[in-house]
């Protein structure tokens, strides 16, 4: 124990020299406001990019289907709740695929799909700026790795044509820390060239891009929903509840649940977080939330880089502030907390060492007036830090 104390200590106070040590901060989101430690900010950090989370018709299906906290135990264990097969049947609708299989989250839907259908025998080729539950996914999977640079489509067909036996191309829809769109229109042809499967992440894109009616993200925004063979995404993005989902095959559904570790041995989502999803979904497809997420998207875009900062230009709701160096990030995160704006500085190893950056996160629920007071607070903190 002696030996394990001292190598942790060591550990963290080498993740403070470099300023990489995180610490959570307590907090109590109103929208687009929080309470962080006990003082109101401007929030600018949530995923909750529609405002759902907080629609009285979506807290109230959630607290009508609250007969019990959890089945506490795995679906093949203790069945199907029937509010999870509702979903899961919406979920396929919603992607217009055969069927769906519900996750607890995002991450364990990327790691249940991804070492069920890749072995030892397959090459997956992945982008360079894929998730971490993608990378770590792969990992386990004990598939032939191969990565491509980010978006560089010569790159990936040079992986593909060199490789041989059975592909896969995994990529996102939208990719969380740079808030870019991946190619995916290219890049799902250039699967389909080489008999790849071809799976896509799009978390961050569901149900925020695409058309009025179905909003199916970044593969209905490219028009390419036919030629993916499985979708992942996450429940507490776009649609503000919790949990993730495999959209897909029956024959992959069915390979899942009797294969996938992360299904198999874990317990069931519970029913009134499915059901809050349910009551979700109709207001995710009107678009009017999408509009006004747009609206705000491209006014604070616009204000920031009228100011000088360096952003990567994007179409999406994440808007990274480009910094560079960890401490000066973790010294203007700090400073905009002082001044009343929450945003977290993302270092290594979310990102490059070298590429810190602050990642702001638009929703619907901000008022032009937040905005404005935040884009304020930039401007002073980044004069005084030089970074503009």
């Amino acid at each position: 124990m002696v030996f394990t104390g001292n190598t942790i200590k060591l550990e963290l106070a080498e993740l403070k020299k470099y300023n990489l040590y995180r610490r959570p901060h307590r907090i109590e989101v109103y929208g687009a406001r929080a309470l962080i430690n006990g003082i109101e900010k401007i929030h600018l950090c949530s995923n909750d990019y529609l405002g759902l989370s907080r629609n009285p018709r979506v807290l109230k299906e959630a607290r009508f289907s609250l007969r019990h906290m959890s089945q506490c135990s795995s679906r093949l264990v203790a069945g199907n709740a029937p509010k999870l097969l509702e979903l899961e049947e919406q979920i396929a609708k919603h992607r217009d695929t055969e069927s769906s299989l519900l996750y607890p989250n995002g991450y364990m839907a990327n790691l249940g799909v991804i070492t069920s259908l890749a072995n030892k025998r397959t090459t997956i080729i992945s982008d360079e700026l894929n998730h971490a539950s993608i990378i770590d996914a792969c990992r386990l999977s004990r598939a032939i790795i191969k990565v491509f640079r980010h978006n560089d489509l010569e790159d990936l067909e040079i992986l593909l044509r060199s490789t041989t036996g059975d592909k896969i191309v995994i990529t996102e829809g939208v990719f969380s820390m740079d808030g870019d769109f991946s190619a995916l229109d290219q890049i799902c042809c250039l699967a389909k060239e080489y008999n790849a499967m071809m799976i896509v992440d799009d978390a961050h894109g569901d149900f925020i891009f695409g058309s009025p009616g179905s909003y199916s993200g970044v593969p209905g925004y490219f028009d390419v929903k036919g030629m993916i063979d499985v979708n992942v995404s996450s429940l507490s993005k776009g649609l503000g509840c919790f949990g993730g989902y495999v959209a897909s095959s029956t024959l992959v559904r069915e390979l899942l649940i009797n294969k996938s570790r992360q299904f198999i041995y874990t317990s069931a989502l519970p029913e009134h977080l499915s059901a809050a999803a349910l009551a979700a979904i109709p207001f995710a497809e009107k678009g009017n939330l999408q509009h006004r997420l747009f609206r705000n998207v491209e006014f604070f875009y616009k204000k920031l880089t009228d100011l000088g900062f360096s952003i990567n230009k994007n179409a999406s709701q994440i808007i990274p502030l480009m910094i560079g160096d960890e401490k000066l990030a973790v010294d203007f995160s700090n400073e905009l907390m002082l001044d009343g704006v929450f945003v977290q500085p993302i270092r290594y190893p979310t990102v490059g060492k070298g590429k810190a950056r602050l990642r702001l996160t638009v929703t619907s629920l901000h008022t032009k007036s937040d905005l404005l007071t935040a884009a304020d607070s930039f401007e002073i903190i980044g004069k005084k830090n030089n970074i503009i």
